[in-house]
Order: structure tokens, then sequence, then C-alpha cells
């Protein structure tokens, strides 16, 4: 089931069309990863998703229900947390939580915030200024905040951001553990490739305002078809190069016993087959293949990828 569906969304600034008839759709328990080089649309797109910019045009329906129409029931079925996002900076963790449970109507949210201080190891830090926290402790409490009332749907923007790695991966953790406790559907916004090929089910990318590839991070990476053998090999430097010329390869030598040779993945298989053929002793065989990353920066700069 769909519980979320946006349709034709486009927001413009005067001449500027920062969001251009963008569409998709989320399933219950799906990560979705937006994903876009800087200037592509994926704020002013959540800003939009949260109401706190008006669309131009377009359609927004939480749960089969108009956004528009319906914003209070939708926005008590939904949060977001973000690494820029602050809370009250003046007042304590334990103060904003209330406030925002308030905010939220939760019923008995005394138990519920304890619930998730303990479980995010804030117990030390309740009584403590939001301000004074550590850019690591300052996501933590953005994400109580963001699960305090029991969220149908997570808007997340660069949650990870700034963050060193080892916080990092904990965040990425409790997302996993998120999800596995309940059908959870998040939305995730990120520049780190690595993370979104970890946790994501599917991904958008963005350019300047549209939507110009969909797909599974796995069907995303098999659309750079090539990819690059590095041989580590004993001699027969001259037998080598005399194949690789013939055969019209793409390759250079590091060295006088490494080779790089790139070509699509497929051909990988039988250049092995040939060089072993031909008596070339390999003691090491690597292959890098295309990965997310490679997929990003080929769309951010518009031309094809090339190995290093």
């Amino acid at each position: 089931m769909a519980v979320l569906q946006v349709k034709n969304l486009t927001k413009k600034f005067g001449v500027f069309t920062a969001v251009d008839d963008v569409s998709f759709e989320m399933k219950e328990g799906e990560i979705l990863g937006l994903l876009g080089p800087n200037g592509a649309g994926k704020t002013t797109t959540i800003q939009m998703l949260l109401g706190i910019t008006t669309p131009t045009r377009g359609i927004i329906n939480y749960f089969d229900k108009d956004f528009f129409k319906h914003s209070q029931y939708c926005l008590s079925r939904l949060n977001f947390t973000s690494a820029f996002n602050n809370l009250q900076g003046r007042t304590s963790i334990w103060e904003n939580l209330i406030v925002f449970a308030h905010l939220y109507q939760v019923e008995n949210c005394i138990p519920k915030i304890k619930k998730l201080i303990t479980r995010f190891e804030m117990d030390d830090l309740v009584n403590k200024r939001y301000f004074d926290l550590s850019t690591g402790q300052k996501t933590r409490a953005n994400f109580i905040k963001a699960l305090i009332n029991d969220p149908k749907i997570i808007l997340m923007d660069e949650p990870t951001a700034s963050l060193d790695p080892d916080i990092a991966d904990k965040t990425l953790t409790f997302i996993e553990e998120l999800r596995r406790e309940r059908p959870i559907t998040i939305l995730y916004t990120s520049h780190n490739m690595s993370e979104v090929t970890r946790i994501c089910d599917r991904v958008i990318f963005m350019d300047k305002g549209k939507v110009v590839a969909e797909d599974t991070p796995l069907g995303l990476t098999k659309r750079i078809q090539v990819a690059q053998l590095r041989l580590t090999f004993n001699d027969k430097k001259e037998i080598i190069v005399k194949y690789l010329r013939k055969e019209k390869l793409d390759y250079r030598f590091d060295g006088e016993h490494v080779v790089f040779i790139t070509t699509e993945e497929k051909a990988l298989p039988k250049i092995i087959f040939d060089l072993s053929k031909e008596g070339i002793w390999m003691t090491d065989i690597e292959v890098k293949k295309p990965t997310l990353e490679h997929v990003f920066l080929q769309i951010a700069r518009g031309e094809k990828y090339v190995f290093e």
C-alpha cells in the first residue's frame, strides 16, 4: 500500500524552478533514498512534504488523504529529523521533548520519553541544554524527537552529516533496528552513497529539480557497464602488452608487475582465461565494479564515469 503519493510536484521562486514536475510513491515499510547534487531540489521537496513550503502546483497524499486538506491528520502521523535542524538551544533535552510530546498530543508521554532516552544512551544528558551538546548528542536528541509520536513516516534530511564514523554507524544501525521492529517508512537524503546502499530499498536521483533516475541501488550501478580489472603478475609483461593491444583494450601499467584493465564487466573472465593460457602467472586479481557513488558522480557531472 502506498503511504505517500507525490504527483507533478512543482515549486517556482519567480522565474527559477526549484522542483520541476516530480512524481513518486512510497510503500509502507520502504526506505527511499532521495539523492542529488547540491541545488537539485531535495530540501525544497522535503519542505513541501512537511508543509513548510507551499507548492506552486502538484499533489501530496499521505495515507490516501490530501495533505493540504487534512494536514493535521497527516502531520500527526509523520516526523522529521536532520543534522541541520535544531531544537530549542537554551532549554534542556527533557524540556524540549516534553514540549514536542504535547505538540503531538502524545498520551502518557513521560514513560515513552524515558524509554527513548535510555535507548539512545542519553540518561546522563537529559538536564543539559541542547545548545551545550556535541554534534552526535544533538543528532540523538533529534532522533528521539522524531520518534516521540510513533510516526508512520519519517523524513530524514542528511541525518548523519558532520558525524564521526562511529556515531554515523550507530545511527544507521538504529534505523535498521527500527524497521525490523515495525513497518516504518523513511525518506532518506544523504551525500554518503555507502549509507544509501546500506539501508535504502530504492533510490531516486534528482538533478536541476527533476527526477533523472529511479531504481534499486543495485539496478542503478548496473547502468554503468564497465569494470576495472587489477592484475598483479610475476613476469612476461611483453606478452600481456601484446595481448591487450591485440584485443584493443583500455589499460595502464602501475610499475612492472601491475596492470589495470578497464572494459565491460562481462569480458573480464575471458581476459583472465586468455592470459592464463598465455602462461601468465597472476599472483593477485582484483575487480573494481561501479558503486552508487560512481552513478551519482556520473549524473552530477553529466558525463561518462571514468575509473581512476
